[in-house]
C-alpha cells in the first residue's frame, strides 16, 4: 500500500498509515491461510461466514471513506453472496488504500478532512487518534470472529500467527525496522 508521503507531514498521520497498513496485512494473512472450504462454509446458528464477514470489512471501509472523504475515489462494495477470497483480497487492498489515503488527510497535517463519519446515523468526531482506533478495533473484532469461526468449522488457522509479528507485518509493508521507527 503507497500513500503520497508528502501529504503526511505529522508523527501521528505516519504512524497511522502504517499502522492501518499493517492491519490490512494481518487481514491479508488470514485468508491466505485459510482453507479453501472454510470461505462459505454455513456456520452455526445465525451469524455471517467468513466471506461474509470480510465483505463487511471491506464494505464498512468503503462507507468510511465515502461519508468522511467524499472527495477520494470510493471503492465498489463487494457482494458476499459471490466474493471469491481472491476478490476479497483484491477489494481489502484497494479499500485499505483508501482508507490510508483519508488518515494520511485527517491525521497527517494536511487539513481538508476534519471529522470522521463512521455511519449515517452516528454523529460525526472530531478527526484524531480516536478515529483510527475506532478502525482498527471494528477490524480486530472481525479477525476474532474469522479465527473462531475458522475453529468451530473445523479449519483451525495454524500459520496465523504471523499477525502478531508487527515487525514482519512492517516489513511485508515496505517499511524497515519496526513499530515507532521513522523509516
Amino acid at each position: 500500500m503507497t500513500v503520497r508521503q508528502h501529504k503526511v507531514q505529522t508523527p501521528l498521520g505516519r504512524a497511522a498509515v502504517r499502522t492501518f497498513a499493517a492491519n490490512d496485512r494481518m487481514n491479508q494473512i488470514l485468508i491466505e491461510q485459510l482453507d479453501p472450504a472454510a470461505w462459505r462454509a454455513k456456520p452455526p446458528g445465525n451469524v455471517r461466514s467468513i466471506a461474509a464477514i470480510f465483505t463487511h470489512v471491506h464494505n464498512v471501509r468503503s462507507k468510511w471513506v465515502r461519508l468522511t472523504a467524499p472527495h477520494l475515489k470510493v471503492p465498489p462494495q463487494l457482494n458476499r453472496a459471490h466474493c471469491t477470497p481472491q476478490q476479497a483480497r483484491a477489494g481489502l487492498a484497494e479499500s485499505a488504500a483508501c482508507c490510508a489515503e483519508m488518515l494520511a488527510e485527517a491525521l497527517g497535517g494536511g487539513g481538508g478532512i476534519d471529522k470522521f463519519r463512521r455511519d449515517g446515523w452516528a454523529p460525526p468526531w472530531p478527526v484524531g487518534p480516536e478515529m483510527l482506533c475506532y478502525m482498527l478495533s471494528h477490524e480486530a473484532h472481525h479477525r476474532g470472529q474469522v479465527c473462531m469461526l475458522a475453529h468451530q468449522l473445523g479449519f483451525p488457522l495454524k500459520k496465523a500467527y504471523g499477525i502478531w509479528n508487527w515487525e514482519r507485518l512492517w516489513r511485508d509493508c515496505g517499511w524497515s525496522g519496526g513499530p515507532g521507527g521513522e523509516s
